[in-house]
């Protein structure tokens, strides 16, 4: 395996991951982006999306909400607001994430109703669609 460094995954409700990685996948909110060794010091914030870390075991895949990350000198840090292995990701949990995020885009429009906020609540409830996409899920109707 090439150069490691390690890569922590939290959410609030749990510590997910804590491995050495030769690389990790980054949903990030301005581009997808791939963390390796020596990588410059970043900080970026997620978008919904497929967070992948590889090692020398394989390949581990995580459903993230949002978050954020932090690239430094000795790997990598995300915190994620919500998290979970795609293994553990079901229809019915999918369904909720989705549900959650159009509430917040209806809340926005009706609250709001600015281009900034409805436009952001609409992007997080597309991209939470797509995250099923990728995985095989599709959302209830």
């Amino acid at each position: 395996m090439a150069e490691a460094f390690t890569f922590d995954l939290v959410s609030p409700e749990r510590r997910l991951a804590q491995l050495e990685v030769s690389e990790v996948q980054i949903p990030g909110a301005d581009g997808d982006m791939t963390a390796m060794p020596d990588h410059a010091p970043t900080i970026t914030t997620l978008r919904p999306g497929l967070l992948r870390a590889v090692h020398s075991g394989g390949t581990e895949e995580y459903i993230v909400s949002g978050g954020f990350a932090e690239i430094g000198s000795v790997g990598v840090t995300v915190l994620a607001e919500q998290a979970l292995p795609r293994r553990e990701m079901s229809q019915e949990i999918y369904d909720g994430m989705v549900a959650e995020a159009r509430r917040a885009h209806e809340k926005a429009r009706e609250f709001h109703n600015e281009p900034g906020p409805v436009d952001d609540a609409a992007k997080l409830l597309s991209d939470m669609v797509a995250i099923g996409g990728h995985i095989g899920l599709t959302p209830s109707q």
